[in-house]
């Protein structure tokens, strides 16, 4: 939503001023200001005050160094011009102070720039850009002050488009209320939307802090909202069909991304939800072909890799899941999520050694995770490994977590092949003490082991 090639990150807008500044670069200025803030929360803007008798010249020839990007020199003569008023009384003083502000933003010199909004304010404490700018310059860094600023913005007349001004305002309190005041945010996003009903990103920021709070009616209608104004919105179809699958509405959410699908055949995102939602309702072969097309028209989208990846296995095309999760783990070699899965893969493929390596690397990064455990285990007993289905079993346990019925059989087999007919006895007898008719095949091999390795009662 920034505006083409029009000053991406320098908003300018100005009130009325005098004929020495060209109109039309004002309407673009003035349209970037607005462009830009639908992108923000922390996009600056900048404003222009018509100049009184007095006003130094180098503040006039800093603004001229601001629109060349020449920002060095902008804050040489800016310093130069408040050199001549040390305690900020002339009335030029707040331009020349949020002139520097800006400047300072754009040399990433965060704290000095906050200071010299806080100077420019104090200079002038009614003025709408001089307090978002603080504000969001403040909520950048973290700073508890910003909602002062910014709500004070909220009372101020912006010097261009003054309700997209306003609204742009409440946008970015609401961002910053969120977290820790979410009724707040809400009810800024309402007067934004009051403020600029044909804008949709004010429903699209509360459907999204609705749908964090499980609200899933409310989130629906601004989602809707969202889309009805903008119907390209990926953004906003994503929001509504998320509602529908944590709903459980699918019957809703597939034909809602079919014709989006259709419209937009080149947006990989509508694709993703598309191949998400058909998973979910048992479509496999369909979510595949889906999941495809938005890999190829996003090749690096690494959600899109993962998650047909894990339908690959989960349709039982474990070949097609073994490439792909090796693919990912060329970039994230230390994922031990990956590993387990590439593991799994590799053990229902029957390829147990290297099933067993992917189950160590696993366990090496992540020792705390009981399952991994379990499929080593399994990788170990396929490789007639049973020292180490022994150690995995007894790694488990020690987490002091609850032992899975079948990793009492497993672990007894494991003793009895290594011929410790003593513990190996202990988790037979353990593991029909729980099984409870549930493993008939286990059970039935326990019974019998059971009575070739236990002493004969006399």
């Amino acid at each position: 939503m920034v505006a083409n090639n029009i000053e991406k990150d320098r908003c300018n807008t100005r009130p009325a001023a005098r004929a020495t500044f060209d109109p039309a670069v004002l309407l673009v200025l003035t349209i970037a200001f607005c462009s830009c803030l639908l992108a923000q929360t922390h996009t600056t803007v900048r404003h222009y005050k018509e100049r009184v008798d007095d006003t130094p010249p180098e503040i006039a020839q800093a603004e001229d160094a601001i629109q060349k990007n020449d920002f060095t020199s902008a804050e040489t003569l800016l310093k130069k011009a408040l050199d001549k008023d040390t305690d900020s009384k002339q009335p030029w003083a707040y331009q020349a102070w949020f002139d520097l502000g800006f400047v300072l933003n754009r040399l990433n010199r965060t704290d000095e720039s906050i200071a010299a909004y806080r100077k420019s304010v104090a200079a002038k404490p009614d003025v709408f850009e001089s307090n978002l700018n603080l504000g969001l310059m403040l909520d950048r860094a973290n700073n508890p002050d910003a909602e002062q600023f910014l709500l004070a913005a909220t009372t101020l007349k912006p010097s261009a488009r003054v309700e997209e001004g306003q609204a742009r305002a409440w946008l970015a309190l609401a961002h910053l209320l969120e977290n820790k005041k979410p009724n707040q945010a809400l009810a800024a996003y309402v007067k934004a939307e009051d403020l600029t009903p044909k804008d949709p990103e004010p429903h699209l920021a509360a459907g999204q802090l609705l749908e964090r709070q499980k609200e899933f009616s409310d989130a629906e209608a601004e989602y809707k909202q969202a889309l009805a104004l903008d119907p390209h919105s990926t953004d906003a179809a994503v929001g509504l069909t998320n509602i529908y699958m944590k709903s459980n509405r699918l019957s809703d959410a597939e034909p809602l991304l079919r014709r989006l699908a259709a419209a937009r055949p080149n947006d990989a995102i509508i694709h993703l939800q598309l191949g998400r939602v058909l998973a979910a309702e048992n479509k496999k072969d369909d979510a595949v072909a889906e999941l495809q097309t938005a890999l190829k028209l996003s090749p690096t989208d690494a959600d899109a890799q993962r998650e047909i990846a894990d339908l690959y296995a989960s349709a039982g095309k474990n070949d097609l899941a073994e490439t792909a999760y090796r693919t990912l783990l060329t970039a994230h070699a230390n994922d031990p999520e990956l590993h387990r899965s590439l593991g799994q893969a590799l053990l229902r493929e029957k390829k147990f050694p290297e099933a067993q390596q992917e189950f160590l690397i696993a366990l090496r990064l992540k020792r705390d995770w009981p399952d991994i455990y379990v499929d080593l285990a399994f990788a170990a007993n396929e490789n007639k490994n049973y020292e180490l289905t022994v150690r995995a079993l007894n790694g488990r346990a020690i987490l002091n977590t609850e032992m899975p019925a079948l990793c009492f059989f497993l672990r007894a087999s494991a003793y009895d092949h290594l011929r410790d007919y003593k513990l190996a006895a202990v988790d037979y007898h353990h593991f029909l003490d729980v099984a409870g008719g549930k493993y008939p095949d286990q059970e039935w091999q326990a019974t019998h082991r059971l009575i070739a390795i236990e002493p004969k009662k006399r």
